[in-house]
């Protein structure tokens, strides 16, 4: 049976591991910098809990705040021309998760350009990227904030869809012939050699491709191709990834509408932050009132 002096010992410990734990979780602030509505899913890989949210809708203008616990690593994206009834059932065309406003563990379908994140824990740094590689459907920026002297900006922020091959263009269903996203090459023709797959599943044989290329000339920072982590994979430790869809200004809706409006602070939500089993994300001045009530016990 523990002590009085053993369990206060034992109780400031885990103050510290909780203290820790939530000084090194990092927040990801997603921006709608489009003029019309997007709707962005996230997915966790294998050994990670889900976000709080794992699809929602983002309206012009908007941005959110989503909390996320450390270790936690995943993806990002956003998903264009959805229609979802009172249930949050529907469908997108283009990131499409399964016909379902909350992606609940299902990724996007391709092409959709992919925030890709695994953050550190302890000392160890985040590692992120943009990635391509699955082909474009928007624009994309991701930026570390809160570090001094900064970290690495990714992103690509040319419009693909623009200059999209016609053989990897895909065209909105709305009659109006516009071009809603570009296929990679992989997902176009299905060869091995653009899909680093077979005799090409390593570095020395599966080469930057004609279409890959076209990528990474438009976006040099992004993912063009499986093997591109040279000029595409950046480390930081940063306490919150912004990401911006849309960041140019100045973008047109695919009807030549309105651009985008300004981000307003009162458009500005958050997401509750998420509990799970392994990790308990408290408040920060609520960690510290209960160090000190321990150490004055």
């Amino acid at each position: 049976m523990l002590s009085i002096t053993s369990w206060k010992e034992f109780s400031i410990t885990l103050l510290f591991c909780a203290l820790i734990s939530h000084s090194f979780a990092s927040t990801f602030t997603i921006t709608n910098n489009c003029p019309y509505t997007i709707w962005p899913g996230t997915l966790s890989g294998s050994s990670s809990p889900q976000l709080s949210t794992t699809g929602f809708q983002l309206n012009a203008g908007q941005s959110v705040r989503i909390p996320s616990v450390t270790g936690w690593s995943g993806r990002i994206w956003a998903r264009t021309g959805c229609i979802f009834d009172e249930s949050g059932v529907g469908s997108c065309q283009t990131g499409d998760c399964g016909g379902k406003l909350e992606c609940d563990g299902l990724g996007a379908t391709p092409p959709a350009s992919l925030f890709e994140i695994t953050l550190g824990t302890g000392d160890t740094k985040d590692f992120y990227d943009v990635s391509i590689v699955d082909g474009y459907n928007l624009p994309m920026v991701a930026t570390p904030q809160g570090i001094p002297g900064g970290c690495n900006a990714t992103g690509c922020i040319s419009n693909l869809n623009m200059g999209c091959p016609k053989e990897l263009q895909v065209v909105g269903g709305d009659g109006g012939g516009n071009v809603v996203a570009c296929k990679s090459a992989c997902e176009a023709f299905g060869l091995d050699q653009y899909c680093c797959a077979g005799e090409f599943a390593n570095p020395t044989t599966c080469r930057p491709s004609f279409y890959s290329s076209i990528f990474k000339r438009a976006c040099p920072r992004a993912y063009s191709y499986a093997y591109d982590d040279g000029t595409s994979t950046f480390t930081c430790k940063a306490s919150d990834y912004a990401i911006i869809f849309c960041p140019m200004k100045g973008v047109k809706r695919p009807n030549g509408g309105e651009t985008t409006p300004p981000i307003e602070e009162s458009k500005m939500e958050k997401f509750p932050a998420m509990v799970s089993s392994s990790n308990i994300l408290l408040p920060f001045p609520m960690l510290i009132g209960l160090l000190f009530q321990f150490i004055s016990l």
